[in-house]
């Protein structure tokens, strides 16, 4: 897993040895993204507020918070050291990754910082940089940072507001599926929650082979599909979400809006689980636990009426029947997984 280098003056500056518009002055330049692109913003930082036009007269709007200590660690029990790059990078990708699950485009981006004193001027600037990097990286080359807010506080909290547009196609909701439906995936499972099982293991990360910091990229830099949310839109997609919580508890979702069930096919599932297996084996767990409760992928559970072929990039895992609104697995109840902010 590459970490980027950060800009060192030779002196352990923090932020309380800045003020806030030396601070803003030090990370703005580093959110420059898409120069010379075709965007929606009119009027970037600077001001008081951005402005952004809505290319159809709609705007889709979405807003995520990672916080030190519940979202994420500074420091994992493996010894790994969080970077302000990994965090960024994720606050940008699960934003992008709601306005992609509406079948959008992100457009604009606003993004809050609340920073401990003690927090190195380095840590806000790679995570600046983070940021940055992942909008350009995963494709959103219609969108920009266009504001935001810095704050103190006695924990790091990274909270980002996104804007997006459908270009004048209707939004894929969570209640549209309907029995018969085709229930498919795009992107990946399991990967994020294997990086997380083994940032929270007490071994190094070389113990687990040369896929062991792969996983942990895919669990501190996801790379959502953000192509797949259009396309699925245009192939006629009729329910669409973010899996961010886990594959079931996000698929209870779709059924609870649309009133029906979802039946996975765990044999489709296999095909996520076979890569992960020697690693659930070195940590005692079950590779299953990840497919259906590991959500950090950001990949899109969609259903398609079943006269629709699936667009690329979207695998069948199931399909959507009549009934009580539950998850079932080959027509079978299974316990629920996933995260839950509150509970977990």
């Amino acid at each position: 897993m590459q970490q980027e280098p950060s800009i060192d003056p030779g002196r352990r500056l923090l932020v309380s040895g800045l003020s806030e518009t030396e601070l803003l002055a030090r990370i703005v330049p580093l959110l420059s993204v898409n120069a010379g692109r075709p965007t929606s913003t009119l009027l970037g930082p600077g001001d008081d507020a951005a402005i952004v036009a809505a290319p159809d007269g709609r705007t889709v709007i979405s807003m995520d918070t990672l916080v030190e200590d519940h979202d994420f660690r500074l420091i994992r029990p493996n010894g790994h050291r969080t970077s302000g790059y990994d965090v960024g990078w994720k606050s940008a990708a699960q934003n992008l990754s709601d306005i992609n699950a509406m079948g959008g485009s992100a457009t604009s981006l606003v993004v809050s910082l609340t920073l401990p004193p003690q927090t190195p001027v380095t840590w806000v600037e790679d995570c600046a940089r983070g940021l940055a990097a992942a909008i350009a990286q995963l494709g959103a080359n219609g969108c920009s940072v266009v504001g935001g807010d810095l704050g103190a506080g006695t924990q790091l909290v990274v909270t980002a507001a996104v804007t997006g547009t459908l270009e004048g196609r209707a939004p894929v909701l969570r209640s549209g599926a309907g029995a018969g439906y085709t229930v498919a995936v795009a992107g990946t499972l399991g990967r994020a929650a294997a990086g997380l099982a083994i940032l929270e293991d007490g071994r190094p990360v070389t113990d687990f082979g040369p896929s062991g910091e792969e996983l942990i990229d895919a669990q501190l830099r996801p790379h959502p599909p953000l192509a797949a949310g259009p396309t699925a839109a245009r192939a006629g997609a009729s329910a669409m979400l973010d899996i961010s919580d886990g594959l079931l508890r996000d698929a209870g979702r779709i059924a609870t809006a649309s009133g029906v069930g979802l039946d996975l096919d765990p044999d489709a599932l296999q095909q996520y689980a076979d890569p992960l297996q020697e690693t659930a084996d070195r940590l005692g767990i079950d590779v299953m636990d990840w497919i259906l409760g590991g959500g950090e992928d950001h990949g899109l559970l969609a259903a398609f009426p079943a006269e629709c072929p699936l667009p690329p990039g979207f695998t069948a895992v199931g399909s959507v029947v009549p009934g009580r609104p539950v998850v079932t697995l080959a027509s079978r109840a299974t316990v629920l997984r996933g995260w839950d902010h509150f509970a977990d």
